[in-house]
Formats: structure tokens, sequence, C-alpha cells
């Protein structure tokens, strides 16, 4: 037997090693992994984000490819600068927007509509963690989808694009220089005449046709009592009021417009995920928020960003659309907010310098996720 005369037997030492981080603000891989399976769970909210982003894009495309394959001379070619614009401005931005700003809602809100947020406090974990928790789940679901979406786009615009530029319905080569297109309008002083937009008097009553052939009306007098120099002279004129509007036209996206956009698209589907759920976080539903996002995208800042008011422009250069509209690449056309300096044409944006747009741009994703996370730190369990 053993003896106690040397006292009692030394206690079990603590376990010194074990650290219970359940009160961090840091959320841990495990958290960011909950939130993630919690949204993906949601299976119509990710059909949207899937249909919108990738679906709708690829079907259009396939369409189109299918079509130009069939018919091709009823129907263009299945990519190019056009399908490119019209894909990313119509679907990967406008409505890329809603839906992110949509999946926000449903992570900021989740926890108070399936009754489970007095369970996850009583866990002891920080309300902070579980709140920045669900910044990286959301991003994960939505960076990759994005990018997959903008990957198809730009693969088939390029691959399928146009050989010949079209401009005003006329073939002209692409990527000319001022003084190369005026060499073109000269070589080609009809067309250029006839077709080309023309701010001034045109004495000659023709028009080019769908064909892309000059079409004198009968019964005109046409070119015959105009001189070759003169002629060529006014083609000159016409080509230097047009140069502007043709040097924003492209066969296809150049490597550096498809990085900028990808990069400018990305930006506006994290900025509707982060308002969105922050939003949902302040007033603790999903439904408004989803509504107010919809009124922010499709009528506020369209409003705002193109008549600028005296007394308000101060406020409306901190919309962030407007701020985004800013940031645009250049060589797209306007989008929904006033876009940027594209061929689009259209109203100008309310004034505003690149670093106040970056500048809004930050204070939106770092308000609105204080906000939310200050609204999460002081709801009732």
């Amino acid at each position: 037997m053993t003896s106690l005369a040397n006292g009692p037997a030394p206690a079990l030492e603590a376990n010194t090693d074990s650290r219970d981080n359940r009160g961090s603000w840091i959320p841990n891989g495990a958290m960011i992994r909950t939130r993630i399976m919690e949204l993906r769970k949601r299976r119509g909210l990710m059909a949207a984000l899937i249909v919108v982003y990738i679906g709708v894009p690829t079907i259009f495309l396939l369409v189109r490819l299918i079509a130009h394959a069939v018919a091709p001379k009823s129907y263009g070619p299945a990519g190019g600068y056009d399908i490119f614009t019209a894909l990313v401005i119509g679907f990967l931005f406008f409505l890329g927007f809603i839906v992110a700003a949509t999946l926000g809602c449903s992570a900021g809100s989740t926890d108070l509509t399936d009754g489970m947020f007095r369970h996850l406090v009583i866990t002891g974990r920080s309300r902070l963690a579980l709140y920045f928790a669900r910044i990286p789940a959301g991003l994960a679901i939505i960076v990759p989808l994005v990018a997959v979406g903008f990957t198809i786009v730009c693969a088939v615009c390029v691959f399928a694009a146009p050989t010949k530029l079209s401009y005003e319905g006329i073939n002209v080569p692409p990527g000319l220089s001022a003084a190369g297109f005026n060499h073109w309008a000269a070589s080609h002083p009809k067309e250029a005449v006839c077709g080309l937009p023309n701010f001034g008097p045109n004495n000659v009553p023709c028009y080019v046709n769908g064909k892309g052939k000059v079409v004198v009306p009968r019964g005109t007098t046409g070119f015959q009592n105009i001189s070759p120099a003169t002629l060529k002279a006014d083609a000159v004129k016409v080509a230097e009021q047009n140069y502007k509007a043709y040097s924003k036209l492209f066969l296809y996206p150049s490597d550096a417009l498809m990085i900028r956009t990808g990069l400018w698209i990305e930006l506006e589907a994290t900025i509707g995920f982060i308002v969105g759920l922050g939003l949902a976080s302040l007033m603790g539903q999903r439904t408004v928020p989803v509504v107010l996002m919809i009124v922010l995208e499709v009528i506020l800042t369209p409003l705002f960003s193109r008549v600028a008011i005296p007394h308000l422009i101060n406020a409306q250069r901190g919309l962030v659309g407007l701020a985004m509209s800013h940031l645009e690449p250049s060589a797209l056309p306007h989008n929904l907010g006033g876009g940027g300096g594209g061929p689009g044409g259209g109203p100008s944006l309310v004034p505003e310098s690149l670093t106040v747009a970056i500048c809004v741009v930050i204070a939106w994703l770092v308000g609105w996720t204080a906000l939310g996370a200050w609204r999460m730190v002081k709801r009732d369990a």
C-alpha cells in the first residue's frame, strides 16, 4: 500500500495549453464555414445568384453562337465589344448588385428570422466575431460566381468577335489613329459623307444601305456637281467630327479593359453585399432592406447621378452609385447611374473627382460594416 506519510498525492495539473478563444472578435475558420453552409442552404437565393452571374450570360451567348452558325448572314457574331458591354452593364453590373445585396440582407437577418440568435449568443462567442464571419462567407460565394460568369463572357466575346468593325453601318478598319481615320475617309469619301453622322450641311441627299453601299435617290444630281477635291475635304471634316465616337469602338475588348472591368464588377458586387448585410443587421429583417436596396439602385442612383441639385450636390457626391460610375472604365458605355465616358452618349454625371469617389466607396464599406456590427452588439438576445 502506498504510504501517506509523505503527504497527499499531488493534484493533476491543469492543461495550460488549452485556450478558449470564444471571446475573440476575430472569427475562426469554423465560424466562416458554418456561415457558408447556412447561406448555401438557401437554394432559391443560390439559384438566383447562379442564374444572374452565370446562367443568363451563358444561355444568351450559346443562343447567339448557334444562330450565327446556322444563319451567319442573318445573325451577327456571338461575341465582340458590343455584346461584351451589353452583358457587363445589363446583367453582371446592374442585376449583380441587386442579387449580391439580397444575399447580404439574408446573411444579416438569417439568425433573427430563424430564431437562432439567442442560441449563438449563449455559446459565449463574440458578437463581433459572429458578424464579421458573415463577410468572408458571403464573399466566398459571390466572388467566384462573378469570376466564372465574367470569364465565360470574356472568352466568347474575344474568340467569337466579328472580323470587321461596323460603325454607323459602314465597315471601317478598327484601331485607326485620328490621321488614319481621316486618310480612310479621304480614300472612301462617298461612304464617309453619306454614312457617317454629319453635323454640318450635306449637299448630297444620299445614305448607306444595310449592305454598306452608297445609295443616291433617283431624280437628284448626287455627286455630279461636286469636285473630287471638295468631296474629299468634306469627307475629312465628317471624319474629324466622328473620330471621338469611333475611337471608343473595338472588335473585342482588350486585355486591359477586361481586367479593369472584372475588378470593377467584383467591387460592385462586394459593395452590394456589404451594404445589404449592414442594413439588414441594422433593421433586423430582410424584406424591407431588399426593397430599399432595389430603390437605391433603380431609382435614386440614376436620378441623383444625372441631375445636379445645387443645395444637395455634396450629398449627391456621397452616393456610392455615383462613385462607382466615376470609377467605371472609360471604354464602357454609360451604366444606369450615368456611366463613364464610353460611346453610349447620354447625360453627363454630377462632377466628382477620382479621389472623392474612392473615399466614398471606402466610407460605404467601412460605415455599413460598423453600423451592422454595432447593432449586432447592442441587440437584445
